[in-house]
């Protein structure tokens, strides 16, 4: 039997817990958002370097194509640490998700074995006020023959007793 204050209990810790949760996952959905800025903005800074190494390297050497191929390689290097930035951060939100997800699904188990188990008991106590009504109306039909043999008893008494002389 469970008992029906722990299981609202469960319920209202419930109810407090998952917002806190959702919070977290929200709270962690945000950092990786401010990674992901933190990592757009670095490969910007690291693109107008390389464009700055780039022009000093055409205005002092002269030397167009080893800039132009630098250029391409920091960008692509900074496009590659922003993908596992990103990467990172979606891998963590997922795993901070299942974990909540999993976290929900016991809570639901709880509530939902703590329903059946109040369905059971409120079967089992319609079951005992039947069986009781119908032993209530067992005795009512045993009470009334009883009634009926006492009255026969009664009325045989009674013709004896006119048998009988009467003395005073």
């Amino acid at each position: 039997m469970v008992d029906r204050d722990a299981v609202l209990d469960l319920v209202d810790q419930l109810r407090v817990a998952i917002p806190e949760e959702v919070r977290a996952a929200k709270r962690i959905n945000s950092e990786g958002e401010r990674i992901i800025e933190k990592a757009d903005d670095e490969a910007t800074r690291i693109i107008s370097r390389a464009q700055e190494q780039a022009a000093f390297l055409i205005g002092e050497r002269g030397l167009l194509e080893l800039a132009e191929a630098e250029g391409r390689r920091i960008i692509e290097e900074s496009e590659a640490v922003g993908e596992g930035v990103r990467g990172g951060a979606d891998e963590y939100a997922l795993q901070l998700l299942a974990t909540l997800e999993a976290e929900v699904a016991k809570a639901l188990a709880g509530i939902q074995k703590g329903m059946a188990v109040l369905d059971d008991r409120r079967a089992e106590l319609a079951e005992d006020e039947a069986q009781a009504a119908e032993a209530a109306t067992d005795d009512d039909e045993d009470d009334e023959d009883a009634d009926d043999e006492a009255a026969r008893a009664n009325d045989e008494g009674e013709d004896e007793d006119a048998r009988r002389p009467a003395y005073r």
